[in-house]
Parts: structure tokens; C-alpha cells; sequence
């Protein structure tokens, strides 16, 4: 493959983050954490959950997440569990795309102003 040449570099770096740029315009909900789903016993020696695993009581969604410096825990309807979903796999596509953003810069800059050597 022969070796470009620093403006070509530059070009297609700018290019690679034009794209990016497009990928992050799209996003719309934007939310870190974590999102579970998960199935409870009530406690009480009566009821069915007790003795019959596919009995328990849920689903319900809990949304962990740092706030301040500390770790939070909210308890989520349905409809906000699944508004909630994408959100956060939009978040950690955020992050991949940052750090992308992050290397296309590096190579542009070393593109635009190479070190001495």
C-alpha cells in the first residue's frame, strides 16, 4: 500500500470525523448506568412465590446509576425501562464514538504539524 501523503491523511481524517460527527447528531436520549430486570419473592409464607421460582412477583426494572460521585438506584416503570434501553446503549455508542473522534484528532494533527525528528 504506498504511503500517503500528509494532506491525504489530513483529508481523510477530517472525512472520518465528519461521519462521526453525522453518527453523534443522531442520537436523540442520551443516559449512563445500568438497567435491570429482574423478578422478586414478596416474603410472605403463603403466596406462591415463595415455593414456585416461575411465580415471583415482576418484572421489575431498576436503573443504576452515578450521580454526584455515588452510585443511585431508581425503580423504573415498563415504559420508562424501555425508553431507558436505548438511552444508555446510545450513551456507551457516544463513548465509542468519542474515543474514535479522539484518534482521527491525533492523526490529523500529526498529519497538519508532524514532530521534528
Amino acid at each position: 500500500m504506498p504511503k500517503l501523503s500528509p494532506a491525504a491523511r489530513a483529508q481523510r481524517a477530517r472525512e472520518r470525523i465528519g461521519r462521526i460527527r453525522a453518527a453523534i447528531a443522531g442520537i436523540d436520549y442520551l443516559c449512563s448506568g445500568t438497567l435491570l430486570k429482574h423478578l422478586t419473592r414478596c416474603g410472605k409464607p403463603g403466596c406462591r412465590c415463595a415455593s414456585d421460582p416461575a411465580a415471583r412477583h415482576g418484572p421489575y426494572y431498576d436503573w443504576g446509576h452515578m450521580h454526584g460521585g455515588r452510585l443511585v438506584h431508581r425503580r423504573l416503570s415498563a415504559e420508562q425501562a424501555a425508553l431507558l434501553r436505548p438511552a444508555i446503549a446510545n450513551y456507551r455508542k457516544l463513548k465509542k464514538l468519542l474515543r474514535a473522534w479522539e484518534v482521527e484528532t491525533e492523526r490529523l494533527i500529526e498529519a497538519e504539524a508532524p514532530r521534528d525528528r
